[in-house]
């Protein structure tokens, strides 16, 4: 199952992103952009993202920011589901469409 450590690394990498945003903002340094956070919790980072949000005390006032980080948490574990359960499937549809 390679989703799981893609899914981790780009976990940590947005886990880190919030703590780097959290020390700029205090030290009031230049700032990661709001639309990178969320891309990057989107991207499979959901897990990262609400774990920076918690831990960092970063973002937990703007709302949309805990929505897109669950939704990325829900796109995380429906990608992993659907890949265990129909993973020969999807492999075969895409062997098939290369055929074409």
């Amino acid at each position: 199952m390679i989703l799981i450590p893609i899914f981790s690394i780009i976990s940590l990498v947005t886990f880190i992103l919030y703590g780097i945003d959290k020390r700029r903002a205090v030290k009031g340094a230049w700032r990661i952009p709001e639309r990178v956070l969320l891309f990057f919790s989107l991207l499979g980072g959901g897990i990262g993202g609400a774990l920076g949000m918690r831990i960092f005390r970063h973002k937990t006032k703007h709302w949309y920011f805990v929505f897109l980080n669950i939704v990325g948490v829900i796109i995380q574990i429906a990608a992993v589901v659907l890949l265990c359960k129909f993973g020969d499937e999807i492999a075969r549809f895409f062997e098939f469409r290369a055929l074409l």
